[in-house]
């Protein structure tokens, strides 16, 4: 009982620590292209940035950038004390743009999404405008670099044929509703949510190709996964989570597949059903209405219960203070009883 109060005000210091530091004057615009207010932060690379340059970072994967929203997701004090350790926006750009080529161009507020895609790779993944004695490339990068020839690489563009992203989806895992037991008497059940979308590489002449990706005609292919999942919720059949996750939405988009796991300390963690999650519906719906921040709240869209999907029932996509929401429940499916509640809300890249 004595540790609660103590981690409350842990997390408080953490959080106004941050927000003091964003209050910077070199903070109060993005890092890579200068929009102002971020909301946004890579939290091992240090610095803050836009929701649009979010959406590139996220798709560098965790491994080169770890995006945490400034204001929704909950910081840890080594996360916080990072941020603070690289000193801001200036700090950081005086060592990952030291020296940018003649002829490479910073991208602005309203760059491109192939400008800012090239940028941001060239300035974190490639690390083509550090101080030649500082670059480290990342082991993905180091062998992508070593498997393919050096004219392959030349000619090889940073994003153009990859994955362009067009918005955030922020789902709330809401709760869970009479799990299967997967212990002796009851689960210790977390929820994972994956997003995937294929990429390629144009095609270049390269004799050997060792990434375990798959070679045509047309280029190199592959696939990337954005996965994001809750805690653990110990011995409950019945858990809340109210645990908000980020996923990148790419431009040819999938639907969302959600997991229940049971959590085991000793032994593979056992599958509590899945389920997909139709965003088509809600993304559509959002698109066609445009900036949802100047209309009244209304219904816009709705993803109807059928055979062929696992609503418990129909699932209407609403304005609601200016954001574009959806409330779904789902029964999970290759297990014999569960639900799951979740609450959807799309945030485009172009706003």
């Amino acid at each position: 009982m004595n540790r609660q109060p103590s981690a409350v005000a842990k997390s408080s210091s953490g959080n106004r620590r941050l927000k003091e530091l964003l209050q910077q004057r070199d903070n109060r615009t993005c890092a890579d292209c200068g929009a102002p207010d971020p909301k946004w932060a890579s939290a091992n690379i240090g610095v803050f940035i836009c929701l649009k340059c979010c959406g590139v970072h996220r798709s560098l994967g965790v491994h080169i950038s770890k995006v945490l929203s400034v204001t929704l997701d909950s910081w840890t004090d080594a996360e916080v004390d990072a941020m603070i350790e690289v000193g801001g926006n200036a700090s950081a750009n005086s060592i990952y743009e030291a020296y940018i080529p003649q002829g490479i161009s910073k991208p602005g507020p309203d760059a491109s999404q192939d400008h800012r895609s090239n940028f941001i790779r060239s300035k974190y993944e490639l690390q083509e405008f550090l101080k030649p004695s500082l670059r480290i490339l990342s082991t993905n990068a180091s062998s992508l670099k070593a498997s393919l020839s050096k004219k392959a690489m030349k000619t090889m563009p940073s994003t153009k044929g990859m994955v362009e992203f067009i918005g955030v989806l922020k789902i709330t895992v809401v709760k869970g509703k009479n799990l299967a037991v997967r212990d002796m008497l009851s689960s210790d059940p977390y929820v994972v949510l994956t997003l995937g979308h294929q990429w390629y590489i144009l095609a270049f002449n390269c004799k050997e190709i060792d990434l375990g990706l798959r070679l045509s005609e047309k280029g190199v292919f592959g696939e990337c996964l954005d996965k994001a999942q809750t805690t653990v919720r110990n011995s409950n059949l019945n858990p809340v989570w109210n645990e908000e996750l980020m996923l990148s939405v790419p431009q040819n988009y999938k639907p969302v597949k959600l997991q229940v796991f049971d959590h085991d300390t000793f032994s593979a963690d056992d599958i509590m059903g899945e389920v997909e999650i139709d965003i088509q519906p809600l993304i559509t719906s959002a698109m066609a209405f445009g900036d949802a921040g100047i209309l009244d709240d209304m219904q816009i869209g709705k993803w109807l219960k059928s055979h062929d999907n696992a609503l418990v029932e129909d699932s209407t996509v609403n304005i609601i203070d200016g954001k574009v929401t959806q409330e779904v429940t789902l029964k999970l499916q290759n297990v014999e009883s569960g639900e799951i509640d979740l609450r959807i809300e799309w945030m485009p890249l172009d706003q």
